[in-house]
């Protein structure tokens, strides 16, 4: 299971830094779809897709805060919520399976690592983010 959230998470990290760059370099005439949005809403949304990507991928790989990644997992599924709805808005029915599929993918990640393979933190980053208050062994009585 571990292997399949990793290809996936990958793919999809491939994705959306993909399309969330083109939201954030090309100009925002020539990002015009079915329904005409504010273009501060098209780059924020890339921002998000950016950023979504890296929390993906850097906190497992890192191994640092890896529970940030089904949560970024669980953003991208909210905005592709987004995309499909304003694709089908705009009355396109087949093209509204393709945001469709990847939101699918991006649950699928949330639920796999937050329920079915959550990323492991190594026992030195364990002991390291533990209060001192915790480390510490009660007195003996």
């Amino acid at each position: 299971m571990t292997y399949a959230l990793w290809i996936v998470q990958g793919l999809l990290a491939l994705l959306f830094l993909w399309a969330g760059g083109m939201k954030l370099v090309l100009p925002l005439e020539t990002l015009t779809g079915p329904i005409p949005l504010p273009g501060l809403f098209l780059r924020f949304v890339g921002v998000a897709e950016v950023l979504g990507a890296l929390g993906l991928i850097l906190p497992g790989l890192l191994r640092i805060r890896p529970g940030l990644t089904p949560l970024a997992a669980a953003g991208l599924v909210i905005i592709m919520i987004g995309a499909t709805g304003v694709t089908l808005t705009g009355g396109d029915i087949a093209p509204a399976l393709i945001p469709l599929v990847v939101g699918c993918l991006a649950a699928f990640v949330a639920y796999g690592r937050w329920r079915l393979a959550p990323h492991r933190v190594s026992a030195r980053a364990w002991r390291a983010a533990r209060p001192a208050a915790r480390r510490s062994t009660p007195p003996s009585g």
